[in-house]
């Protein structure tokens, strides 16, 4: 009589069973810690500096805890460049620096935030940052603009997150 034509032989081989899947799971390295890949994002904004003819900006050094995680220059719209650098802040929510000397303005800044819709202006470092809030994406928004670029800091994370990456940010000097 085989084993598998009774109840007790299924019981007694899907116990064989388990016992396998478990010494494996015991058996494979498992890492408990976080993993968050960091990319160092200097040579990136050097290159997108040469690119354009606008003063570029950006963080004067990374806030406490976070880790810049993206960074790359892509062609927005009417070829304009754009440069992306992307966060895991302290609270490991999303936040992410963008600029790009699109024209109108306001089209890249809309796009960014994923709205057209303002909620008032915060004050940082004494300038006026206009504020928006997606509720469906829980996405909050920092926009300034300034002659010939616009900054857009937005992401999940929190207004004071966010509003600590927008006061890091430092005007670039043109390279020679």
């Amino acid at each position: 009589m085989r084993l598998t034509q009774t109840f007790y032989g299924y019981v007694v081989a899907m116990l064989v069973c388990l016992a396998g899947v478990g010494v494996f799971l015991l058996m494979t390295p498992q890492s408990r810690t976080e993993h968050i890949p960091k990319r160092e994002y200097t040579i990136t904004v050097a290159n997108f500096n040469r690119a354009v003819p606008y003063k570029v900006w950006r963080p004067s050094q990374d806030p406490a805890g976070w880790i810049a995680n993206s960074n790359r220059i892509a062609d927005g719209s009417a070829g304009a460049k754009v440069l992306y650098l992307g966060f895991a802040t302290a609270k490991r929510e999303h936040a992410m620096f963008a600029q790009s000397g699109e024209q109108p303005a306001a089209g890249f800044g809309n796009r960014m935030a994923n709205s057209d819709k303002s909620i008032g202006t915060e004050q940082i470092n004494g300038q006026p940052w206009d504020k928006r809030f997606r509720e469906d994406k829980k996405q909050r928004t920092l926009i300034r603009t300034l002659p010939g670029v616009t900054l857009v800091v937005t992401g999940t994370a929190d207004w004071p997150e966010l509003t600590q990456l927008a006061a890091s940010l430092q005007e670039l000097p043109k390279p020679s």
